[in-house]
């Protein structure tokens, strides 16, 4: 795949999972997570071939100007994404699969000064919180998800949950709430919204509420289908025109102020959260 292509590639992974991004120059210039996985694969060819100095030397840049470490030896696989980026550490035996997501603060670390591998190995498709630590030689099996400051410690199955310190399963892959996960997913693409980790069971009473929602959404979609499909049934034309898309905007000046009153009455009511 030519360089031009796995460009193309990482722009449009971070448009389909930022809802910031705006164009490609404005990726190009100002995403600091690209620009570190960019000068990692420099570095890592150049690792591969034994230049290691050179390659450190190239890393240690990367550092400096992105916020983001990630040793030379690491193998990293395609449309990875890295958002904000500061603070993020990638030990040397590390493994990512392909279409994983790290937000910043992530460390992938080492539990021994043994040499062989000493780092996590994540697989495809998963995503780790704000400030969580994955430690030592463990797997995080595909479509693994891991909260915000969580410790992670041991092996996570595929398609879980994780959260806490030590990590602990929240949620498991029962046929029920996969299908329900999948159901919302579609549902959130539609509406323009990413339900990242919305599961039945999830802790957190914002994201079930936003479950909920997208299954109330859903059933009344298959409603006023059903109902259609009656209507027109007996010679009605009805529901012949798409539905506008959504356009939400941005948040003017006034309800940011709100929020962040709000999260600093939160904050001081709770100084844990």
């Amino acid at each position: 795949m030519g360089v031009i292509s796995r460009l193309k590639e990482d722009i449009a992974s971070i448009y389909h999972r930022d809802p910031a991004a705006r164009n490609a120059f404005e990726i190009l210039v100002n995403y600091p997570g690209m620009h570190a996985i960019w000068l990692h694969r420099i570095s890592h060819k150049l690792w591969k071939r034994d230049w290691r100095f050179v390659a450190r030397t190239l890393s240690t840049f990367s550092r400096w100007l992105t916020g983001v470490e990630i040793h030379p030896g690491a193998t990293i696989g395609r449309r990875f994404f890295i958002d904000h980026g500061m603070g993020i550490v990638i030990g040397e035996t590390a493994e990512i699969g392909d279409d994983c997501t790290l937000y910043h603060g992530v460390t992938l670390g080492g539990t021994s000064w043994n040499a062989g591998k000493r780092h996590p190995t994540l697989e495809n498709n998963v995503v780790v919180g704000a400030g969580a630590k994955i430690l030592g030689p463990i797997t995080m099996h595909q479509g693994a998800r891991v909260g915000s400051n969580s410790v992670v410690v041991k092996d996570v199955p595929a398609d879980t949950t994780v959260v806490g310190i030590p990590g602990r399963i929240v949620t498991t892959p029962s046929p029920q709430s996969k299908e329900t996960s999948e159901r919302r997913n579609a549902m959130a693409k539609k509406y323009g919204f990413d339900a990242y980790a919305v599961a039945p069971d999830n802790p957190d009473p914002v994201a079930n509420a936003i479950g909920q929602m997208l299954d109330h959404m859903h059933l009344m979609d298959s409603k006023v289908q059903e109902l259609c499909q009656a209507v027109q049934s007996l010679g009605g034309s009805v529901c012949t025109e798409k539905l506008p898309e959504l356009d939400v905007g941005e948040f003017s000046d006034a309800e940011m102020a709100a929020a962040e009153k709000r999260q600093h009455a939160i904050d001081e009511f709770d100084p844990i959260i």
